[in-house]
């Protein structure tokens, strides 16, 4: 019943959207722009030079059509189209720069107002078209560049019309990214489009609520992703820049958020610069974050210690940052993982320890797999994730089912017993074990050394009796669980000593020993690195101990600690 209900509102809201795009086509257009636009959006001048060669990379996918308008490319899924149909590939043609990149960028957009600018096609949705408009708008000078007056007619024509279905539509997108988009290209065409002007104040009105509601008192959203929080501070700053171009204030609610977000996204980063891959999100586009936080003003880092569920560590030039807070719930949970008391390890400019990261680029099953607590840096009990998520995303939204599966309680606190130390834990497997995990994590003051300590246990009188009665019924001889180290594709790992520790090299030169306390059986196995913008996932190794509970609690000691003499692989114990 909920599928079908789920169903016929996409069917609604796509029919919706064919009418309001049919009925733009007939309403009032632009004439031009008020002020003459500037390109506020950055684009790879790599990947510009793969455009005009004919290698479309988008989604994980790659197609090779040299000489091939990109509209007639064969589409090997939904989100290589969203790519083409959001056309943020104008950024890289524009980087690029050249007369080749400028006359691909103008016949792409002038094909497309030729095939789809009727209201027809796949990319009359609110969150594709203000993602469009902004990208129109920024590159228009490119895009006009030696064109007659009737394709600046045409041009205009075609923003206008786009401009007006989103004033009819933007409500239609999702909340959190796909609405910012949508209202955020909203005002962009309201302030730059002779004829537009009076969509922007109620776009500006609705942007500022979707600010206060969107964007926690901390600075967070709902769907806890640090490269999603990137891309709305991102587009707040386009708006804020928009408004103070065309000699106009901000609203308080936007300078309020863009406030709230720069700290938490500080804490976010890594030592390296780059952003924790939590709940499907990635590193962020190279100099995004730099952009977005520069652009901001703020200089202020966060306080507290945890920042949109998340504890940041800090030794020396290494960076740890621990998902303390339990999964995305509700709507916002389509993306979210099992990543509960996972960590990140950064030593310098050179991640590594990671999370497998988001698979969705590479299909449903390597979507799926991302979203394991398998395919993370912690403990996860074998054949079972510390929250059970259920399928991938059902038309932008989460099955219901599944929105109660998840820790009811996640907790962490400072270590009495180390001024450095953090003590964190979760009941994630107490429904299905009768069993926590309590996690302590130590990074030595000069970020050479990480320990840590994983226990596996029925903590509370009704866990225990739930532990006895699962062990009694199933007749097991032991609860068996393994501890994932996952590491960047770019270390080099061995093991040493007998096979009783690893050595991992960085490519600085580095060499990281990892030891345990011997209760466990280590193992260095096969992983992925799961990498937006590559064609697949990328090798990798992880670091794994095992091991069974086997009287109600086991626990695990180990350390990750920086050899002082690089020459030598391994000191010995």
């Amino acid at each position: 019943m909920g599928k079908d209900r789920t169903r016929s509102s996409a069917k609604l809201g796509t029919a919706l959207n064919r009418l309001a795009a049919a009925r733009a086509g007939r309403a009032q257009t632009a004439t031009g722009f008020v002020s003459q636009p500037e390109p506020r959006t950055i684009g790879s001048y790599a990947k510009g030079r793969q455009l005009v060669q004919g290698n479309f990379l988008f989604a994980g996918s790659l197609i090779e059509g040299p000489g091939v308008n990109i509209w007639d490319l064969p589409i090997p899924g939904p989100a290589f189209e969203d790519a083409l149909q959001g056309c943020g590939w104008l950024d890289d043609l524009a980087a690029l720069g050249t007369r080749e990149a400028r006359l691909r960028a103008q016949d792409w957009v002038f094909g497309w107002i030729d095939r789809f600018g009727d209201g027809s096609g796949p990319g009359w949705t609110p969150d594709l078209t203000g993602r469009r408009l902004i990208r129109w708008i920024n590159h228009a000078i490119l895009l006009l560049n030696g064109r007659e007056r009737e394709d600046a007619d045409r041009f205009f024509r075609a923003l206008g019309q786009q401009t007006i279905f989103l004033s009819k539509r933007w409500a239609g997108a999702a909340c959190g990214l796909p609405r910012f988009e949508a209202l955020t290209g909203l005002v962009y065409a309201g302030l730059a489009l002779t004829g537009m002007e009076r969509h922007a104040d109620p776009a500006l009105e609705a942007l500022s609520r979707d600010c206060a509601a969107e964007i926690d008192a901390e600075g967070g959203i709902a769907t806890r992703n640090p490269e999603e929080l990137l891309e709305i501070l991102t587009l707040l700053n386009w708006a804020a820049e928009a408004l103070q171009t065309a000699g106009r204030t901000p609203p308080s609610p936007i300078l309020d958020a863009i406030a709230r977000i720069a700290p938490t996204l500080r804490a976010l980063r890594h030592s390296d610069g780059a952003l924790a891959r939590f709940h499907g999100g990635g590193r962020g586009p190279e100099g995004r974050l730099d952009t977005a936080l520069s652009a901001t003003g703020i200089r202020s880092v966060r306080r507290e210690p945890i920042a949109m569920g998340f504890v940041r560590m800090q030794g020396g030039r290494g960076s740890l940052i621990i998902d303390a807070a339990r999964p995305p719930q509700g709507d916002a949970s389509a993306n979210a993982h099992a990543s509960t008391l996972a960590f990140e390890l950064t030593s310098g400019r050179r991640p590594l320890i990671v999370n497998c990261g988001s698979g969705a680029q590479f299909g449903s099953d390597w979507h799926r797999a991302g979203r394991a607590t398998a395919s993370h840096s912690t403990l996860s009990i074998r054949g079972y994730s510390s929250s059970r998520l259920g399928p991938e995303r059902l038309f932008g939204r989460a099955p219901r089912a599944y929105l109660d599966k998840t820790p009811k309680t996640v907790w962490f606190k400072p270590d009495d017993l180390s001024e450095t130390g953090m003590i964190f834990g979760h009941d994630g497997y107490a429904e299905t074990h009768g069993m926590s995990h309590i996690r302590e994590l130590d990074l030595s003051v000069d970020g050479r050394e990480l320990r840590g300590r994983d226990t596996l246990g029925a903590m509370t009188p009704d866990d225990i009796d739930r532990f006895d009665q699962i062990f009694e019924r199933e007749g097991l001889r032991g609860i068996p669980f393994d501890i994932r180290f996952h590491l960047h594709p770019d270390c080099d790992a061995a093991l040493d000593l007998g096979g009783t520790a690893v050595s991992v090299a960085l490519r600085t030169g580095e060499i990281w020993i990892f030891r345990h306390d011997g209760v466990a059986d280590l193992a260095l196995e096969p992983s992925v690195y799961l990498e937006k913008g590559r064609i697949r996932p990328r090798p990798a190794q992880q670091i794994v101990l095992s091991s069974k509970v086997l009287d109600r609690a086991c626990q695990i000691g180990w350390t990750f600690s920086q050899a002082r003499d690089n020459s030598t692989a391994i000191d010995a114990p």
